[in-house]
């Protein structure tokens, strides 16, 4: 009864409270509402019997008007909505994830496979609120800012971005940024250290995992291959590897996110030695057109923020 009485005081009108008056209040409630066109039958006095239910559901419904991030989810099942369903003879209540829960639990899959999904520890509370938006970087963040805004993958004429310059002027930090701010809008991305992934896929060829790797590669909305450039690459993890993976993120219009100490020139030429056949310049050309041609490029510059 005290739990009963808590529920309906949360309904009082004017200081007092009526069955009326609580009914009124819930029948009005879009949650109750959209209920009720599915299940016609339902009666008032269902409602009330199942308060405390339609009551949660009712509040979870507007905590996640106003998400405040799956973190700080006040939900009663973190990362999940309660919803209303109609048995026949009483109102029950499931609980639904959210499309943030469902990107964690995607993103969590996603690192379990790739060793090097790579997020360094000082940009994971990186916003780009903080940053200094000076005349050496200002370009580069406006573009990474309204890909973020904007960027709908599998959309015709998606285009990704390449950053370049030298060592320690932000360039992963803003990567890393930008896939905090993806996951704010429910887009998944993945950002792997590209050095230290191919170590990964060579080491994969012993326990036939290969395929698998690549495929997560190809298939999350946003990539992020940071340092590319950094890498020694033998002609097969270019080709086989590299150049599939590119290949059908252009093929599905899903847009890759880079960083590189090159020019697109100098990548080229990166790309297309091989100590085994020598240079190779038509095969790093092929790989070349499915990055210069489906990215922008912003050259960044400035101080060595790493030593200030």
């Amino acid at each position: 009864m005290q739990r009963m009485n808590k529920l309906l005081a949360s309904y009082k009108v004017g200081g007092k409270y009526s069955f009326d008056d609580i009914v009124s209040n819930i029948v009005r409630r879009p949650e109750v509402i959209e209920l009720r066109k599915q299940h016609p039958e339902i009666e008032d006095v269902h409602i009330v019997r199942s308060l405390s239910r339609v009551k949660q559901t009712i509040d979870e419904a507007e905590h996640c008007r106003h998400c405040p991030g799956l973190d700080a989810c006040p939900n009663l099942l973190k990362g999940h909505q309660a919803m209303m369903d109609w048995t026949g003879m009483s109102i029950e209540v499931r609980h639904a994830p959210c499309r943030l829960y469902q990107l964690d639990q995607q993103q969590k899959e996603r690192a379990k496979l790739i060793r090097t999904h790579h997020i360094p520890r000082e940009i994971l509370n990186a916003s780009f609120a903080e940053l200094e938006a000076d005349n050496e970087r200002i370009d580069a963040i406006e573009a990474i800012l309204e890909f973020c805004q904007n960027v709908v993958p599998g959309q015709a004429g998606t285009k990704g971005l390449y950053f370049y310059g030298p060592f320690g002027v932000g360039k992963s930090y803003l990567m890393g940024a930008a896939a905090k701010k993806l996951a704010e809008r429910s887009i998944a991305s993945l950002m792997v250290y590209t050095p230290d992934f191919f170590r990964e896929i060579k080491d994969a060829l012993g326990d036939n995992t290969v395929q698998e790797k690549i495929a997560v590669l190809k298939e999350v909305p946003v990539l992020i291959l940071d340092d590319i450039g950094a890498e020694t690459l033998s002609p097969w993890a270019r080709d086989e590897v590299l150049g599939a993976i590119l290949q059908y993120r252009v093929s599905e219009n899903l847009p890759v996110l880079y960083t590189s100490n090159y020019t697109y020139d100098q990548l080229e030429e990166h790309l297309a030695y091989s100590q085994k056949a020598g240079n190779e310049q038509l095969k790093a050309m092929r790989i070349m057109e499915r990055i210069r041609y489906y990215t922008r490029a912003y050259k960044l510059n400035g101080i060595n923020r790493r030593i200030g």
